[in-house]
């Protein structure tokens, strides 16, 4: 769908116009009038003339013309009517903002009605459930809430939380706003979709996501591209992650949470800043519509106080951001220009005795940015609010002698206060006009010094993943025996520990004489799974009794056939998983065995990924040295694993499977092979066929 004339609209109907007071159709007019809207509006009620000085019209259909965009602000029983009677007529697009949809019990079909009418004109629609759109360059206001003028800025909001929304563009602090959108459910057009137009939109520099949802992968994917493409920033925060957070959301705006890791993953492959909290995007925004990232690297950090050195290691500790060391003429050049009750080191305490003397600190950090371990400068800088006299000329010079060193600083420098409340909004606007980001907060800071550290997105590989996610229609899900799923990934030309299904106890015992002892023998079947909970596993069968025993008490249990194989000798045990179902098909890859849930330790890789890229993943696990030695274990051979873990993923994308699980894949100092696998596959079961074949 096309959006232009929706966010560039040169005329605007308001469905709903009303004199009443607190009435979102009422406040839309007055918001166009304060934001000095300079297209024609009108208004839309049956039983008015008049809204608020706006001539007003029966319908939609009696307007003198056709208007781009078309605010829709009746109750929701009525929406889907006029949705159709705006696409009828040709309209460019509309905002709802009434609930009543698929965020409440009862909602659904109301919110699949209002779908159907825009899919069926090809309408854009925003919302329903939200406030709406304001662009302030363009002067364009379809927003239901209370609106202040504003003077544009390059940093642009998609919040599926109208609230969050509101409260955003009430924040000063160097914070400046070019488009604001808040759509709510997002039945028809995404936070994908919004975020695809701004990638493009003239003016916008980065872009704060607030989430509630996945959404299309697809979709975002190419949007997320798209930003790659135009060297725009994003800062992404998605809500959820808890079973309490996932059931908010889902309340809100209908959404269902989806997997946080994968979604995670795929932000990071963009290149985006993550957020922990709501604070955090719009300081991450900020600061990416400012500066682009830094090269990767270490940083340094400088203040006037110990405590916030310490505290800004701990925080930075916890993001694994290190710290660089300066070189011996750093240390030189420092020397001269501190007072010598200071130490250096970094993060680096110049102390306040100097505190106001604007050239010395400009030395400082001209200093510091020239060392060449150094990538980026974080400095922290307080401001009381009210200062006069003596005090205000003082803490004008620090912050003067900041942004001259900044002004000639070879690297990139930002300023963070370390209470948020310590960020005055005059001085915040003098550093974002001098290309300084200012962040109120240390925790922040640091947040943002990591953000700005990341390596950008690749736009082709994004567009790669776009085609992973890409949907195609598929069957319902059915689980594999486990003796079809390793025979899939054996036709794959992967390598997986040797044995087959035996027809009985006989044929048992003969499996034994061909593999050699000892054998394991479980149950297989689609309706096996976890078989440890069923006993239906026997481990280290070394004699024909062992396997006639165990054959035996596994036939009886019903459930399937009896799979005998090689018993795998030890290794290290690794979980590969390959999925399609979350925002995006993935990789998971993590220590198996007793250690996948003992340290909690899993990398996820959007599919499609090469053996290198699933390499320099299990290189990254915690868990790593088990892999590659340490402490006097031998280097196993990571590189066998990462081919059989990329060859998983390929598989899953080149059929119809929906899941593989391999846990464990035993790795070598020689090979890895893979010893249980489950899957669970879209494409109809084939015609029935003996388990022995």
């Amino acid at each position: 769908m096309e959006l232009e004339r929706l966010f560039h609209p040169r005329s605007i109907a308001v469905v709903g116009a009303s004199d009443r007071e607190g009435s979102y159709g009422g406040q839309t007019l007055v918001n166009l009038a304060t934001i000095s809207y300079p297209g024609e509006v009108w208004g839309v009620n049956p039983g008015r003339d008049l809204v608020h000085g706006r001539d007003c019209f029966p319908s939609l259909s009696e307007l003198p013309g056709v208007p781009d965009a078309v605010v829709v602000a009746v109750p929701a029983a009525s929406v889907p009517e006029v949705i159709d009677e705006a696409g009828r007529l040709g309209c460019g697009g509309a905002v709802v903002y009434g609930a009543g949809f698929a965020e409440v019990e009862g909602g659904e079909d109301l919110q699949d009605d209002l779908v159907a009418a825009a899919r069926r004109r090809k309408l854009p629609v925003c919302g329903p459930n939200g406030n709406g759109i304001v662009s302030y360059p363009r002067r364009v206001a379809l927003w239901g809430d209370a609106l202040s003028a504003r003077e544009p800025g390059e940093v642009a909001i998609v919040s599926q939380s109208g609230n969050q929304a509101v409260n955003a563009i009430s924040v000063r602090r160097g914070l400046r706003f070019h488009t604001v959108v808040s759509c709510g459910n997002g039945a028809v057009l995404e936070p994908a979709d919004f975020l695809h137009f701004l990638a493009n939109e003239d003016g916008v520099r980065s872009v704060a996501l607030n989430l509630e949802n996945d959404g299309n992968g697809e979709r975002l994917c190419e949007a997320l591209a798209a930003c790659a493409d135009a060297g725009v920033g994003v800062a992404a925060l998605k809500v959820g992650a808890s079973e309490a957070g996932a059931s908010a959301a889902a309340a809100h705006t209908g959404a269902v949470a989806g997997d946080q890791r994968v979604f995670r993953a795929l932000l990071e492959e963009a290149g985006a800043a993550i957020a922990d909290d709501f604070h955090d995007l719009l300081e991450l925004a900020k600061a990416l519509a400012v500066r682009r990232p830094a090269k990767r690297g270490r940083i340094a950090v400088m203040t006037c106080s110990g405590g916030d050195s310490s505290a800004a290691g701990d925080e930075a500790g916890s993001r694994g951001l290190e710290f660089a060391t300066f070189s011996p003429t750093t240390e030189s050049r420092l020397a001269e220009l501190l007072p010598p009750a200071a130490t250096i080191q970094n993060p680096l305490d110049y102390t306040a005795m100097i505190w106001g003397e604007r050239e010395r600190l400009r030395d400082l950090i001209a200093a510091v940015a020239d060392d060449p371990a150094v990538v980026e400068l974080l400095i922290f800088y307080d401001e009381p609010p009210d200062l006069e006299g003596d005090p205000k000329i003082s803490w004008d010079a620090v912050r003067e002698g900041i942004l001259d060193g900044a002004r000639d600083s070879g690297v990139p420098v930002i300023v963070a206060s370390t209470l948020p409340e310590l960020l005055q909004a005059d001085s915040a606007d003098r550093m974002v006009a001098a290309g300084v980001p200012p962040i109120a907060g240390l925790r922040s800071g640091i947040a943002v010094a990591a953000a700005l550290a990341r390596a950008e997105g690749d736009p082709e590989r994004l567009r790669a993943i776009a085609g992973a996610a890409r949907a195609t229609d598929r069957g319902p899900d059915r689980w594999l025996g486990e003796h079809d799923a390793k025979q899939l990934l054996r036709d794959a030309g992967m390598p997986v520990v040797p044995g087959r299904v035996a027809r009985d106890e006989d044929d048992a015992v003969a499996i034994l004489a061909e593999l050699g002892a000892p054998v394991a023998a479980k149950l297989t079947g689609d309706e096996v799974r976890h078989k440890s909970e069923i006993g239906a596993l026997a481990l280290d069968l070394v004699s024909e009794e062992d396997v006639r025993g165990a054959h035996g008490r596994l036939a009886k249990l019903g459930a399937g056939a009896v799979l005998v194989e090689r018993h795998a000798p030890a290794g290290a045990e690794l979980l590969v998983s390959a999925r399609r179902d979350a925002v995006v098909p993935s990789l998971a890859l993590g220590l198996g065995g007793v250690w996948t849930e003992a340290l909690a330790d899993a990398a996820v890789i959007p599919l499609p990924a090469t053996a290198a890229r699933v390499e320099r993943a299990l290189r990254g696990l915690r868990g790593a040295a088990l892999l590659i030695g340490g402490r006097g274990r031998p280097e196993l051979d990571v590189g066998a694993a990462a081919r059989l873990a990329a060859d998983v993923g390929r598989l899953l994308l080149d059929s119809e499977l929906e899941l593989v699980e391999l846990n464990p894949v035993v790795v070598y100092e020689e090979g890895a092979v893979v010893v249980d696998a489950l899957a669970k596959t879209s494409a109809p079961a084939a015609s029935p066929a003996a388990v022995n074949q």
